[in-house]
């Protein structure tokens, strides 16, 4: 048993201690899932109770609600004890007191039964401070209130941790928290009646938590706030204690034993009545021990009581809730366990995703920032090679476009009649040609084969485009480059400097094998043609005949032939100068440039460009806190697990 609840206190400490304590997150929360004993009790700020003391034996109670004459030297707040409560299973004086609201964060309160006399208490937010006096418990208790909430009377959802050891305890945790109220007291909001009531709601209405519903046997339990919210989160009473308390203040004539047997309101587990200090023994600062011995005589020695005395009073309360709490968190073991086994895998897959930090020194930001690189250039090749989508565009340009294109120059209209009597007759000028119109032949494949500079121009362009959208791909598609928004532009940036260079430089060579074709012709071409003796220009004809249509349509279509000629080795040839001068230097050294100015930078500059999102850094850090409070349950699951 103690290992079980031990368990749970230590998981308990962890998630405080890294943020997790169960308030509404972005996180996945273990605080959740923790078997827990929450403490509810109500208390009315609108109804003090007054005592005027007659002798130093009585005193004359006197109720008066809130607003009339102040008729005594003290007041206190009228409440369901559950302080009381809690400090008679501790057995020690150690919670604030006081009018209003006292309890304004929760108390997670851990019981551990020592050997030995000594007893002391231990803060979580004060690791190696031990308490022996336990004033100065109560004192720390509300200091570490105030300074989560400041002095102005608000409330906290973020818990203390307060662990008391010694021999007179048992193995125990409870959280104690703000008692339900009606009325703001003065320095409050008016929210804050429903701030509390929310608070409590928020941990009681978890399956896992079991409800210690404290309520006073002097009210109507049909007024008890404490069984009013219960029961609205556990309507069947199943995870529900009651506790009555007050029972030796009831008015004569009255007992409590419908209540205490559970025919007034009836639960699961058997009501226990419980019977606190009085105001006059806390002034008096009678001992604990005398107080619970005194606790058992009077249900030993009240006759409405006796046959009850064995389930009654603090003690008994401790030694069941301890019990009880066992066998809850030995049932929700194995549910623990998968949970935050699933966890785990999902942290450490949304860290991934995120992921690493950013280095501290020089050396680490500019190791990152190359990784960061070589990551996105073997990214942006694999869609050149195929492994990813993209790369196949670019053989779509050589293969449809660029035909396409060469087939729209349309060189049947350019060697008409009418432009090819123009362009020969123009290339004789003042003296025909003798045999054949050899410039006029050349001016003709010449303004042909020009033409083709667009298509082999606009090829490059396609294929530059189709390059540049494979970075924007690439760069999506770089989970490192999402962290660092300046590094994402950066590396784009540098990235399509390098393309423009290349696209200029395969612009160079592309067109020059254009204009090569039109510098020098092929020879061959043209003696491997039919030498017909008319074709040649027969010297009997007149001049004037060889400019006649029929002669003009031949040089038409020989030129056409061998233009057709050039452009079907062009197709071929153009291709392989933008693919060498653009694919493949892209894949070599698209980045290089980038990475050669990279190494001349400093420390600050390299930082500037790993500016990760803060929002993703606190991400990050979060997760990292919370992934290593799961491994942490983890291995204190696991060690019990084993120890068992």
């Amino acid at each position: 048993m103690e290992s079980l609840i031990s368990l749970v206190n230590k998981l308990q400490r962890a998630c405080t201690a890294l943020g997790d304590h169960g308030e509404e997150s972005a996180l996945p929360t273990l605080w959740d899932s923790l078997p827990t004993i929450a403490v509810v009790g109500g208390q009315d700020p609108g109804l003090f109770a007054f005592w005027s003391f007659q002798s130093d034996a009585n005193f004359i109670l006197q109720k008066e609600l809130c607003g009339c004459r102040l008729v005594s030297r003290r007041q206190e707040l009228i409440s369901s004890g559950k302080s009381s409560v809690l400090e008679s299973i501790v057995g020690k004086d150690f919670l604030p007191r006081g009018s209003g609201i006292v309890t304004r964060r929760p108390l997670v309160l851990q019981l551990h039964k020592i050997d030995g006399e000594r007893e002391y208490a231990e803060f979580m937010h004060l690791p190696r401070k031990r308490f022996t006096d336990f004033a100065l418990v109560r004192k720390e208790i509300q200091d570490e209130t105030d300074r989560e909430t400041g002095r102005t009377k608000q409330i906290s959802p973020v818990p203390i941790h307060l662990s008391i050891y010694s021999p007179n305890v048992v193995n125990l945790t409870l959280v104690d928290l703000p008692g339900l109220t009606k009325v703001a007291v003065e320095g409050q909001p008016d929210s804050i009646v429903g701030d509390i009531e929310n608070m409590v709601r928020s941990y009681i209405e978890k399956p896992n938590c079991i409800i210690l519903a404290i309520s006073p046997a002097n009210q109507d339990l049909a007024t008890s706030d404490a069984i009013k919210i219960s029961r609205e989160v556990d309507p069947k009473g199943e995870r529900t204690f009651g506790v009555l308390t007050k029972i030796d203040l009831m008015d004569k004539g009255t007992d409590a034993v419908d209540m205490l047997e559970g025919r007034s309101y009836r639960l699961q587990y058997p009501w226990i009545g419980i019977v606190n200090r009085s105001q006059a023994d806390i002034n008096k600062n009678v001992d604990m021990i005398a107080a619970r011995r005194r606790e058992r005589e009077y249900f030993a020695n009240t006759p409405e009581y006796k046959h009850l005395a064995h389930r009654m009073g603090s003690e008994h309360l401790g030694k069941i809730l301890s019990k009880h709490l066992e066998q809850v968190i030995k049932s929700r073991i194995p549910g623990i366990q998968s949970l935050i086994n699933k966890t785990i895998a999902e942290l450490e897959s949304e860290l991934n995703r995120l992921g690493k930090p950013i280095a501290a020194d020089a050396g680490g930001k500019l190791y990152a920032i190359v990784e960061i690189c070589r990551i996105f250039d073997q990214i942006y090749k694999e869609h050149l090679d195929g492994v990813r989508p993209g790369g196949e565009k670019v053989y779509n340009v050589f293969d449809a476009q660029l035909p396409a294109a060469l087939k729209r120059l349309q060189f049947d209209k350019h060697l008409s009649m009418e432009n090819v009597r123009k362009l020969i007759t123009e290339a004789d000028g003042y003296q025909p040609h003798l045999i054949a119109p050899e410039q006029g032949y050349r001016r003709l494949i010449e303004s042909s084969l020009v033409s083709i500079r667009g298509p082999a121009d606009a090829s490059v362009d396609a294929v530059h485009a189709i390059l540049k959208d494979l970075v924007h791909k690439a760069i999506n598609e770089t989970p490192e480059l999402k962290q660092y928004p300046t590094l994402r532009v950066e590396v784009a940036n540098a990235a399509f400097e390098s393309l423009e260079r290349m696209r200029e430089e395969s612009r160079k060579a592309t067109l020059k094998l254009v204009d090569m074709e039109c510098s020098y012709l092929t020879v061959d071409f043209f003696r491997k043609l039919p030498q017909d003796i008319e074709k040649g220009g027969n010297p009997a004809h007149s001049i004037f005949d060889r400019y006649n249509d029929s002669y003009l349509r031949r040089i038409g279509t020989t030129v056409l032939a061998y233009v057709n000629m050039v452009c079907a080795s062009l197709r071929n040839s153009i291709p392989k100068s933008i693919v060498y001068c653009q694919v493949r230097e892209a894949k070599r050294s698209l980045l290089d440039h980038f990475l050669t100015e990279l190494g001349k930078k400093e420390a600050k500059q390299l930082g500037s460009m790993l500016d990760e999102d803060p929002a993703i850094m606190e991400r990050r850090a979060a997760l990292a806190k919370r992934l290593e409070l799961y491994k942490s349950a983890q291995a204190e699951i696991d060690a019990v697990a084993w120890s068992k």
